[in-house]
């Protein structure tokens, strides 16, 4: 199976900057692709980004350039490096390992954003 841990959420003024890591163990070349998503308080669960074991990369239009999603390899790490952050970025930020078997969640991690 596959366990994923993020971290680097806090708290970060508009405008700022903030990278998430997403730290992937177990069986790790089951992945087909390494996903981002986020929940803030009274919405459902919002896709962010994803990069496919291939490389290739997708952004939700509210993120598009302004987020840029990136691995490494040796560290069996996904990154999330968030720029220009604006309040409604505020969310609890989820990690996500999708498989043939299905999509497999990390704990989350909460980014908070002050105007």
């Amino acid at each position: 199976q596959v366990q994923l841990v993020e971290s680097g959420g806090g708290l970060v003024q508009a405008g700022g900057s903030l990278r998430l890591s997403c730290a992937a163990s177990g069986r790790i070349f089951s992945i087909d692709a390494l996903d981002w998503h986020r929940q803030a308080p009274g919405k459902q669960r919002e896709f962010v980004a994803s990069i496919t074991s291939g490389g290739g990369t997708h952004y939700a239009d509210s993120v598009k350039g302004r987020f840029t999603i990136s691995r490494d390899n040796a560290k069996n790490t996904v990154y999330l490096q968030m720029n220009s952050l604006k309040p409604e970025d505020t969310a609890v930020y989820y990690c996500a390992a999708q498989r043939v078997q299905g999509r497999t969640w990390g704990q989350g991690t909460q980014v908070t954003v002050s105007s």
